[in-house]
């Protein structure tokens, strides 16, 4: 947390998050024209947005793209704004929906744990549950097997697994079908990567091959959904949070009641 907040404190880097508000996925030569301050001066600052976690880079042939991460903002909401100030947790839980706008999104989380467990907790459905708003998700996890989800015995999501490797990766196809407006999305492509570090495990989840302008319910729970499997490995406990409840009654038709 207090890397966040010093990284935050800095005109300079919330400028530079702004930035990947409005567009995501920019390289630094895009990052450099947009901001008055020389190659050094970006680099600098996107150094320390990334060691705080608020920005994830990953290569796409020569460039170097990167993209805002709103994962630790969901777990300065949980800790933080909940606690002091329950009315702003709808504003700022709105403000993953807007950071969310292209067609590759990026998420990281840190979660000390194994590589064992973290994909135990992926692939269970007790686990699964837990952390996913309550609902029922059943494979075999072979490759080339289909997925499912289920809330209160409808369908909600389904899918293909189309690359299993046990414990570091995990490859899907997704539909989501618990509303006309996101059927009508179609097929997406969500990639779940562990890798461990020391005595944790950093999760990388991509969710890409999405419409350009896609409806953001498709991938604006993710961060709640990783808060939500942090919370439960490290301490075994749910997280239940006003942003979560309220999804979670306004899907009341699709999903079951967890609480």
């Amino acid at each position: 947390m207090d890397a966040v907040f010093r990284a935050l404190a800095d005109p300079t880097r919330r400028s530079l998050l702004d930035e990947l508000f409005k567009e995501d996925g920019q390289t630094l030569n895009a990052l450099e024209q947009r901001r008055p301050m020389t190659r050094f001066g970006v680099m600098k600052h996107l150094k320390l947005l990334e060691e705080a976690g608020l920005v994830v880079s990953r290569r796409r042939g020569r460039e170097k793209l990167h993209f805002l991460n709103p994962v630790p903002i969901r777990l300065v909401h949980d800790r933080w704004v909940s606690k002091y100030a329950e009315p702003w947790a709808a504003g700022l839980s709105d403000l993953k929906h807007k950071l969310e706008k292209t067609m590759e999104k990026v998420f990281e989380i840190y979660i000390k744990t194994t590589p064992e467990r973290l994909w135990h907790a992926i692939t269970d459905t007790e686990m699964r549950r837990k952390y996913n708003f309550g609902a029922i998700v059943t494979s075999d996890w072979t490759q080339a097997s289909r997925f499912e989800g289920r809330g209160n015995g409808n369908l909600i999501f389904e899918g293909e697994n189309l690359e299993v490797d046990p414990p570091r990766r995990l490859v899907q196809a997704f539909r989501a079908l618990w509303g006309e407006d996101v059927k009508s999305e179609g097929t997406s492509r969500v990639t779940w990567e562990i890798e461990p570090i020391g005595d944790s495990c950093r999760l990388t989840v991509i969710h890409d091959r999405l419409r350009e302008g896609a409806n953001n319910q498709l991938y604006g729970g993710w961060p709640m959904v990783l808060s939500g499997i942090k919370t439960l490995l490290e301490s075994g406990e749910i997280l239940t949070t006003p942003g979560s409840l309220r999804w979670m009654q306004g899907n009341s038709e699709h999903l079951p009641d967890v609480r």
